[in-house]
């Protein structure tokens, strides 16, 4: 079993999201938190997947193999949300997540996440994507959303495990922890195949 061969391994996560802490620790993995800071930057006429892709592979890139043991893993990724064909990332402040969650307000928006994962032998890149659809959220919801929950760290203004995804939230097509920043099911198989 996975968890059997992940004991062999030291596991790195490259994040500082503390819903992706939350999620590997779920999964039962033993891991140690790093920070590789880069600069977010992509073309925006790439397509979504491409974007999330490319964006995890460039938290990769500060990490120095050389500098760890043969069996140590690391992962990174990174999510975006697209509404009316907008890539929407985090908020700058309060009007702006205003604007996104106006937008998202009786919508349907897709989340996709790009994941690598890597050892110094090999390296996987993949992504996946899931369509939330929102009810109607008036004003008042929304500025209690936001007063009381600051959402200013979330791709789209919104965690979906917080009040406004309980109250707000009508349908979910596909990973929920996707949602959440981190798909988990292709994390699994990613580890899976690096781990042979």
């Amino acid at each position: 079993m996975l968890i059997n061969k992940l004991s062999e391994y030291k596991v790195y996560l490259a994040s500082k999201s503390p819903r992706r802490k939350e999620l590997l620790s779920g999964m039962g993995i033993d891991f140690e938190v790093i920070n590789t800071e880069v600069e977010e930057t992509y073309n925006p006429n790439d397509r979504p997947h491409e974007i999330v892709m490319k964006l995890s592979k460039l938290k990769m890139s500060p990490i120095k193999f050389e500098n760890y043991p043969e069996k140590t893993i690391f992962i990174t990724c990174d999510t975006i949300v697209v509404v009316n064909g907008e890539i929407v990332g985090k908020p700058h402040d309060k009007t702006d997540a205003m604007r996104m969650l106006k937008n998202l307000s009786g919508n349907s928006h897709t989340v996709y996440s790009g994941i690598t994962v890597a050892t110094c032998k090999k390296q996987l890149t993949d992504f996946r994507t899931t369509e939330v659809v929102f009810e109607k959220l008036s004003d008042e919801m929304i500025d209690y959303y936001i007063e009381k929950y600051k959402p200013y760290d979330k791709a789209g203004s919104y965690g979906v495990q917080e009040w406004i995804g309980y109250v707000g939230i009508r349908e979910v097509y596909g990973s929920f922890y996707n949602v959440m920043g981190l798909p988990t099911r292709l994390l699994w198989q990613m580890l899976e195949e690096v781990c042979v």
